[in-house]
Parts: structure tokens; sequence; C-alpha cells
């Protein structure tokens, strides 16, 4: 899931994908309703790539986050963030079991389900996309024990490179020393 272009843009309702850039604002698209128009540098706006949910342990990023989800639900909708706060932390707490209950409000539970369906209408939440990235990360690992051995191979050829200029170099005639930096000359009483 690549969430890189999509914004959300505080007192305005929905998401946006960034479409163009202008001299002083940006062009933006909603993701539900397709339609264009104009962000400025006044309006306060936030990259979903950029959002992260407290932890016990640190800060999870909102793509971790919402690929759980996606597995969780099969790829289906989630439950709206119009129903009630504790049926909604329940499931972020299947979804995310370390998350920080003291610093995420349940207004960010609210808002985190509600980018969650809006995505997922706009098709930018497909489950297929994390079958074949499963698929490519087994086959890379395949891959990766010859590569070790290859670059095994590697760090022997520079030992040997890096000798032979140094041999060079004991051969070569010696540089002439600097020159001495000239005497301060003491100064008048």
């Amino acid at each position: 899931m690549d969430l890189s272009g999509i914004i959300s843009i505080s007192g305005k309702p929905g998401l946006y994908k960034v479409i163009a850039q202008g001299k002083n604002s940006i062009i933006v698209e909603s993701i539900v309703e397709k339609k264009r128009f104009p962000a400025y540098a006044t309006d306060k706006i936030s990259a979903l790539d950029d959002i992260s949910i407290y932890t016990l342990e640190g800060d999870k990023p909102l793509t971790e986050v919402f690929t759980s989800m996606i597995t969780k639900l099969e790829g289906k909708d989630g439950p709206s963030h119009k129903e009630s706060a504790n049926t909604l932390r329940n499931f972020l707490l299947e979804i995310l079991p370390d998350y920080d209950e003291e610093r995420v409000y349940p207004s960010d539970i609210k808002k985190l389900f509600g980018w969650y369906n809006m995505l997922h209408k706009g098709g930018y939440m497909k489950i297929e996309e994390k079958i074949k990235t499963e698929k490519e990360d087994s086959a890379k690992e395949e891959k990766k024990p010859a590569a070790k051995k290859a670059t095994a191979k590697k760090p022997a050829a520079k030992k040997t490179a890096t000798k032979e200029p140094v041999k060079k170099a004991a051969s070569e005639k010696p540089k002439a020393a600097k020159k001495p930096a000239a005497k301060k000359k003491p100064a008048a009483k």
C-alpha cells in the first residue's frame, strides 16, 4: 500500500491526492468524489505517510496499521467511524494490541477508521498488493544465500588491490618537505 501523495487538509472532510503543484498552491483531488481544487499554503496539510500511532514501545507508521487492518478484515470495509468509541477501541486492540491508550484519543481512533474506509472506497486498500509483495519478498529471500556467496569473494579481492598501491608508493621518490612558516617579527615597544 502506497500512501505517498495522499493528504488530509484540516477543516475539510475527507482525504485528497496531490495531483499537481502550482506557484502558490497545490492541486488536490478528493479520493472519493474525484473533485479537484487548489489547496493553499495557509491550509494545514498532513501527509498520511508521515503519520504514525503511539505505541508503548515507540511509534507505528500508519501504513503498517492499515496493512494489519486489511489482513484482519480480509480486504473488506472496516467498522464505521460513527460506531461507539468502545467498539472502535476494542477493534484497534485486536489490530494493534500495544497502542498507547493514554496518548491515542477516541477522536484519533475515529479518524483512523474513517480514513481506512475512505481509502478502501477509493480503491487504495487492496489485499492483492499485499499478497504480491509477500511473494516477491519470499522470492528475494530464496535468492539471498547465493548473493551472500558472491559478496564473500569481493572483500578478498579488495585486500589484494589495496596492497599494490602501498608498494608503488614506497618505490616512488619522497616528496619535497614543506617550507617552514615565516617567523613573526617581535612587536615594537
